[in-house]
């Protein structure tokens, strides 16, 4: 049953990679707003659930950083005589930093907005026995130090349904 989840973060990773992915929308959005965000690149979203702390302390963290991994796995055995039938409850945590308190909490929720776009658009089936129906959650945590000086993470869940 592991592979539903590195399978589906595998995914994910892809969906926000793409060209019309996490670095339009976070273009069009900051277009939107009147204001200048960086882009996202390949090795800043990660398939991986690490604290903040402990990545930090591991490797030089690039902001804003994403990483994608499944919370949990449910078999629900809908379909008879599959292996595998039920969801991925999948997460997506976005992580800015920078050195100035001003402004940071708006930084997060315009990528937050950017990755709840990037499922809005991917609707549907997404092959390979993986489906999403459209519906998330997204929460934004308190600023905290740490990164640059401030961080804060926002928290994008959401249900992937598997068959296999």
């Amino acid at each position: 049953m592991a592979w539903v989840g590195s399978t589906v973060s595998a995914q994910v990773v892809t969906l926000l990679n793409a060209p019309q992915g996490l670095n339009a929308c976070v273009s069009t959005l900051a277009q939107a707003e009147n204001a200048t965000l960086p882009p996202v690149a390949q090795n800043q979203i990660l398939a991986q659930n690490v604290p903040v702390e402990l990545a930090e302390r591991s490797t030089d963290v690039l902001y804003p950083a994403l990483n994608v991994y499944c919370e949990k796995i449910v078999n629900q055995l809908k379909e008879k005589f599959r292996n595998f039938s039920g969801k991925a409850m999948m997460a997506i945590e976005v992580r800015v930093s920078q050195d100035k308190l001003q402004g940071i909490e708006s930084q997060l929720q315009t990528y937050v907005d950017a990755v709840t776009q990037v499922l809005d658009q991917n609707r549907g089936d997404w092959g390979e026995g993986m489906y999403y129906a459209g519906c998330y959650e997204a929460a934004l945590g308190p600023v905290k130090h740490g990164g640059r000086n401030f961080i804060q993470v926002g928290k994008v869940t959401f249900e992937v349904g598997v068959s296999d």
